[in-house]
Parts: structure tokens; sequence; C-alpha cells
């Protein structure tokens, strides 16, 4: 026997809401992962922040050391003009 609309349309019902609430639950679980990705990518600018600071620490080491090479020579008189 066919069942009424009534019960037709309840199941759809039943249905559709546990459909969404399996969208809600992978939804979170999303977010969770989306939250994780953004602090690990936090990580990794801070890291290059540091890196940068490092790498200009030592261009202004070598540019101090290339003074003073400078300065050497023409003491020295080995620089040619």
């Amino acid at each position: 026997m066919v069942e009424s609309p009534e019960n037709l349309v309840l199941a759809q019902l039943r249905a559709i809401r546990a459909d969404l609430a399996d969208v809600q639950g992978t939804l979170g679980e999303i977010k969770g992962r989306l939250t994780n990705v953004e602090g690990s990518l936090a990580s990794v600018i801070q890291h290059l922040g540091h890196l940068a600071a490092a790498d200009a620490q030592q261009q202004v080491a070598a540019d101090r050391m290339t003074e003073r090479l400078v300065r050497i020579e023409r003491r020295l008189d080995l620089r040619e003009i």
C-alpha cells in the first residue's frame, strides 16, 4: 500500500536532517583543520622573519669586512686606483 504524503514528507525531512547533521560535523572538522593550518602558517611566517633578520645581520657583517679590507689594501698600497 502507498504511504500517505505526510509520511513521505516526514521521511524526506528526516533524511535532510541527517544529511545536515553530517555536513555540520564535517564543517566542524574542517574548521579545526583550518585553525591548525593557520597556526602552522603563522609559525612559518615567523620563522621566515627570523631568517630575514639573520640574513640582514650577515650582510651588515660582510659589508663591514669589505670596508676593513679596502682600508687595509689602501694602507698597504695594494689597491689599484
